[in-house]
């Protein structure tokens, strides 16, 4: 049995939901014949419906919303199965409420708390080909819940583990892990094996990489996870995530917030709600007051700050250039997006010296 899961960027327009869809027919082709596929939204269409829900209510209640939100997943679950039963392929799709994942009632970053395989099983017992609606579940009321954003990757990890598989692929716009992302720094290299602790923390400081929720259950529940791309040409096999190898990178985070308190003891609270929740948040100190950094999970990071007793001094957005290695993690806020871009080139070159003239002297 196979677990692979498709970010967005491979249902960029229709054509991608037909290029997956013959991927997994050259797949079955080839003698495999059983699939999982996890599949992620459309590019956009999570922000998209969030945005047509506050446009009606600002004020919506977190569980409307990860039931609206959901529905983009739901919908290319959907598109997929249309895909793969055009090609003769016996397949079904399921979303949330039919996969048999359980978790709390934290709605916006719902916790996995239970797994069920049976319906996923006997789903595979009808048919050749499943296709699973990415980041939702549902909690013990039977409600739908979101696991966070860019949360398909647990999903497909959570589905190995309950199969009993230990690997799954992951399938995005590039082939693997980099020591920078590789659209923003040219001279970036590509990490052919990385620790979970190591892509974790990439994550966690904003680097568009493996979900670190799902880096972090794949590490409990013995998966390994291959990083892969899907191009016209093939399949591109990049990185391995498994239990040993790291490698300095630099990571630049886009949508930062620094969320400001009146006084350090506030801020300690709230840094302690935060790491209670699974959220990295990083002491800074503003003209406003002392305050905290969030990389990820910003969403849910203000939403647990605005909730009890005194509510933050203020919340900015910001850019935030972070140099990782075994030992070291320097972070540098920055308000431009341009100098920040800049700044991360900078720092990968004094880590990576020979990585321009490499690049430039072959041939």
């Amino acid at each position: 049995m196979s677990i692979l899961k498709f970010g967005g960027s491979n249902f960029l327009d229709p054509e991608g939901y037909h290029r997956v869809a013959r991927h997994i027919a050259q797949r079955r082709a080839a003698g495999e014949n059983k699939i999982v596929v996890v599949v992620s939204a459309m590019k956009g269409e999570t922000d998209s419906l969030k945005a047509q829900m506050l446009e009606v209510n600002k004020e919506a209640s977190p569980s409307n919303l990860d039931a609206a939100m959901a529905t983009g997943e739901m919908i290319s679950a959907c598109r997929l199965e249309a895909a793969v039963s055009r090609l003769g392929i016996s397949v079904t799709s399921l979303n949330g409420y039919g996969l048999g994942i359980g978790t709390n009632s934290d709605f916006g970053r719902a916790t996995v708390e239970s797994v069920d395989p049976r319906p996923i099983r006997s789903a595979l017992q009808e048919h050749d080909v499943v296709i699973a609606a990415g980041a939702q579940a549902i909690n013990q009321s039977g409600r739908l819940t979101f696991l966070g954003r860019n949360a398909s990757d647990l999903t497909a990890v959570v589905i190995a583990s309950m199969l009993e598989e230990h690997a799954c692929e992951i399938y995005s716009d590039v082939p693997g892990v980099y020591t920078g992302d590789p659209n923003l720094i040219a001279e970036a290299q590509l990490i052919p094996e990385i620790a979970y602790e190591a892509i974790a923390a990439m994550s966690r400081y904003g680097a568009k990489v493996l979900h670190h929720g799902a880096v972090e259950y794949a590490e409990k529940h013995g998966v390994t996870i291959f990083c892969k791309s899907l191009t016209n040409d093939g399949v591109v096999t990049g990185t391995t995530v498994i239990g040993h190898g790291n490698a300095r990178s630099v990571t630049v985070a886009r949508d930062a917030v620094v969320i400001s308190f009146a006084s350090v003891a506030e801020r300690d609270n709230r840094r302690a709600l935060l790491d209670q929740n699974g959220i990295t948040a990083i002491d800074v100190e503003q003209n406003e007051g002392p305050g905290l950094c969030v990389m990820s999970d910003t969403d849910f990071a203000k939403q647990l700050v605005a909730g009890p007793c005194t509510p933050p001094v203020s919340v900015q957005s910001t850019m935030v250039v972070t140099v990782l290695d075994a030992s070291i993690r320097r972070i540098h806020l920055i308000g431009d997006y341009e100098r920040a871009v800049s700044l991360a080139r900078q720092l990968h070159e004094q880590m990576y010296p020979g990585a321009v003239a490499e690049r430039f002297g072959r041939g």
